[in-house]
């Protein structure tokens, strides 16, 4: 059940809420991005609660439509199992205005059905006025974070990702941001074409560190460095020998989306 829509502030809480993630839809997901559900040992990717804490906002009547990430981090404790009951909480905790739009600082905090801390994240997003074009030459969107990787092509490949239109299309089935999968929408916002979610991208990063190191907890800064259109092309890139450091996506050696990996307890 979704609220009147409103333009988000500091301090606005949402309301705590229990429900159960949907299991077949995070399978269906996850197989449009070639990646196996049980890498993540039965549990939930880290990378969905990046969707499900903006379907939160949502459902508590904060817009999302021609919103992008920024900035994210994620703090996995225990990830919930596919069929279990979490309960969330969370609000907004920065609005700032912009050159481009408006910035916002939300964050969101997910217990399992026992209680327990499963994970908690947060993001800074620019929004931009869904009904005006948006000048591609106007660069203020507030202050960045430093690069957390200076040369992408000094890292090792690891994977190498093609999109396609359909694939983005299908991925973004549900959203409520049509950017991701309306050309109009994405030129309006600024872009040459819809630009895939934050999530879509993310996933492609924690399978790869799943699959190496199974993590029981782990701390992950994202940074959204540019947009990667449902054409492109790019590669899984990872920096440290054994024990990764800094993971990304990388196009013509250029940094799309970079992650600094902190707090790895590995499961393997």
């Amino acid at each position: 059940m979704t609220v009147k829509e409103f333009e988000p502030y500091a301090g606005f809480k949402y309301a705590e809420r229990r429900f159960v993630p949907n299991a077949e839809d995070e399978k269906r997901l996850l197989g449009i991005c070639g990646i196996d559900p049980m890498t993540f040992g039965g549990g939930l990717d880290p990378a969905t609660f990046i969707t499900l804490a903006i379907e939160e906002q949502v459902r508590n009547g904060v817009p999302s439509s021609g919103a992008v990430n920024m900035v994210q981090w994620l703090e996995v404790r225990d990830l919930p199992k596919f069929d279990e009951e979490v309960t969330v909480t969370g609000g907004i905790v920065e609005v700032k205005e912009v050159p481009r739009g408006t910035t916002s600082e939300a964050e969101a905090t997910y217990h399992g059905s026992d209680g327990r801390l499963c994970l908690r994240t947060g993001r800074v997003s620019l929004r931009t006025d869904p009904k005006k074009y948006a000048d591609p030459k106007l660069r203020g969107a507030g202050k960045r974070p430093d690069p957390v990787i200076a040369d992408p092509e000094a890292l090792e490949v690891i994977e190498h990702i093609q999109l396609t239109p359909d694939i983005v299309s299908a991925y973004s089935l549900k959203t409520t941001n049509p950017i991701h999968n309306d050309m109009d929408a994405a030129n309006r916002a600024g872009y040459r074409a819809p630009i895939i979610g934050g999530a879509h991208g993310v996933r492609y990063l924690t399978a790869a560190i799943w699959r190496q190191f199974a993590p029981k907890h782990i701390r992950m800064d994202i940074r959204f460095r540019r947009p990667i259109h449902w054409d492109d092309a790019f590669d899984v890139r990872v920096e440290g020998a054994g024990e990764w450091s800094a993971i990304c996506l990388s196009r013509d050696g250029k940094v799309l989306v970079e992650m600094a990996i902190s707090e790895l307890v590995p499961g393997k």
